[in-house]
């Protein structure tokens, strides 16, 4: 079959690969790297999977537990080498789709949530929030149980932003109304 797009055969397929994963700031799962790849309409699922495989084979992509695929020092520094080999358009074109979702990852990585029991009782959750230069809030809470301590780390992750400013606008204001 005829295939549409820029991306023709296994070198193509590769590069665009590890292109779209030099964009990504964190591993991304098998689904989501077959659904970016495949925007130009030339990448076929099987050809792909293939790519994909020859890339882990020859240490260009690490696969990591879970399914989860990151691309290697060697994938960045060759795939940064032959890129322009792909089309403006389709480069233009992966950039613009990857965007959102590079910024939720870096987003996600900057924030920090997890609980652990207490032997006296009750849960830790540690919570923390980076800006990408360096931590800015760091905090331990005690939550009465393991839901509790989940539904924080969960609006924490939601809205750590927003804790933050409301933090900072508590402990900067003279609490006088």
């Amino acid at each position: 079959m005829e295939r549409f797009g820029f991306i023709h055969g296994e070198l193509d397929t590769k590069i665009l690969i590890l292109y779209v994963l030099r964009q990504l700031p964190s591993p991304v799962d098998e689904a989501t790297l077959t659904e970016l790849c495949s925007f130009d309409g030339g990448v076929g699922w099987f050809d792909f999977k293939e790519c994909l495989a020859s890339l882990v084979a020859t240490g260009h992509v690490d696969k990591l537990p879970g399914g989860y695929y990151m691309i290697t020092d060697k994938g960045r520094a060759n795939g940064e080498a032959v890129e322009s080999s792909i089309p403006f358009s389709v480069r233009d074109k992966a950039s613009r789709l990857l965007a959102p979702l590079a910024a939720r990852m870096s987003r996600d990585n900057m924030i920090g949530a997890s609980h652990v029991s207490c032997k006296a009782g009750g849960v830790t959750v540690t919570l923390s929030l980076s800006d990408g230069k360096g931590e800015i809030l760091y905090m331990r809470v005690l939550a009465p149980d393991a839901k509790c301590a989940e539904a924080m780390e969960k609006r924490f992750r939601a809205e750590a932003e927003d804790i933050y400013g409301r933090i900072a606008e508590i402990l900067t204001t003279d609490g006088k109304k």
